[in-house]
């Protein structure tokens, strides 16, 4: 059984169609690459699976259907997004936010999650959650949490975008982390080097998955065909 399932998921937003009949499957410990170009639902789809959105169909989350459950509830059942911009919370310090799922954390726990999206503990464990932070640092930050909570499946939107963009050296360690304890990721992006790090991955166009299959066939796929595309949400008759 799939730790993730989600059948004929139909998503509308102001009356037109955004998510159109969508399919899909994750495994337990499994990363999953979704990538297409900006406008073909991604985000949608990310913000639907943690409760923004409403949707037809079924999301099915270790094998509960949870359409019915608020953001609070999928969260704590071990469903969780990182942004695609962080989250903006102020005013605590860098370890306090660290600790907020786990207020016994160690400072040696904290200086592990923080080296592993490439931060020095000493440099800023005690600094504040201000706009002295970059937005790098502040996903960076973001990203250490949800390292911390794990949970069972992280969606991660568009990790590499922003203006201090995440290495894919980076992301891959973070990504590796979120493995090596058990957790399953969706990996969202529009950028055809990421997909190299995952499990399985796919193509998404026009609201749904075109394509599916080894990374490497799917990296090539959408380097040749979808990024030198003269259209958007038009999918080709040779990729579905």
């Amino acid at each position: 059984m799939a730790l993730l399932e989600l059948k004929n998921l139909t998503v509308k937003i102001d009356n037109k169609k955004i998510i159109n009949d969508l399919n899909l499957n994750i495994e337990k410990g499994e990363v999953y690459c979704l990538i297409g170009r900006n406008g073909t639902g991604k985000t949608t789809l990310a913000n639907t699976l943690i409760g923004i959105n409403k949707a037809k169909g079924s999301i099915i989350f270790k094998s509960k259907r949870i359409n019915n459950l608020s953001i609070t509830e999928r969260a704590k059942n071990g469903l969780t997004l990182a942004w695609q911009k962080p989250v903006e919370i102020e005013g605590l310090t860098v370890a306090e936010y660290l600790k907020l799922g786990n207020k016994e954390m160690s400072e040696e726990k904290i200086g592990e999650l923080l080296s592993s999206v490439g931060l020095e503990c000493s440099e800023y464990s005690d600094r504040l959650l201000d706009d002295t932070l970059s937005g790098g640092e502040r996903k960076r930050i973001e990203l250490a949490s949800i390292i911390g909570m794990r949970t069972d499946l992280v969606v991660l939107d568009e990790p590499d975008s922003g203006i201090d963009v995440l290495s894919l050296h980076l992301i891959s360690n973070i990504i590796k982390k979120l493995k090596e304890q058990g957790t399953s990721v969706l990996l969202i992006t529009h950028r055809d080097d990421i997909v190299k790090i995952s499990d399985k991955a796919g193509i998404m166009c026009a609201g749904k998955i075109i394509r599916e299959g080894k990374p490497k066939n799917i990296q090539d796929y959408f380097s040749k065909s979808c990024d030198v595309c003269g259209t958007v949400n038009e999918p080709r008759d040779d990729a579905v």
